[in-house]
């Protein structure tokens, strides 16, 4: 029996999931789909220019598994770049996770989406405020 993929924890869900080519009515094109997990790999290896370990300890999984997500998506943008391909943003197995900020000590961690009252793992304070990066800054 296969084993269940593991959920990846990603900290930004864009807004814009569509690209094409200009001037390429939609009928005439081929798709790529580029998983949410293969767009928060691109983010943090090649926009926020992290390094392998810690990209992959923010997506809670391993080098390994990390250095095949990116290439994935690299290969998959340089075909739809190369082909002329249209890229849907989709899909995946993934868990939203939010950076949170304590107003008390300052101090910062991540905290899945669906867990409002967790207290801040340091000074055990109430007080708490996302930071300013990733779905809906």
């Amino acid at each position: 029996m296969a084993r269940p993929p593991k959920w990846r924890h990603v900290e930004y869900i864009p807004d814009i999931t569509y690209f094409k080519p200009a001037g390429v009515p939609l009928r005439e094109l081929e798709e790529i789909v580029l998983t949410v997990e293969e767009l928060e790999a691109l983010r943090l290896k090649d926009l926020e220019g992290l390094e392998q370990e810690p990209c992959a300890e923010k997506m809670n999984i391993s080098r390994p598994t990390f250095i095949r997500i990116v290439n994935s998506a690299r290969r998959k943008i340089a075909e739809a770049l190369v082909k002329g391909k249209a890229i849907r943003i989709e899909g995946g197995t993934y868990k939203f996770v939010r950076p949170i900020k304590c107003s008390d000590c300052g101090y910062e961690w991540r905290q899945l989406q669906n867990n409002p009252d967790e207290e801040c793992p340091e000074c055990h304070g109430k007080r708490r405020r996302g930071c300013r990066h990733g779905h809906n800054r």
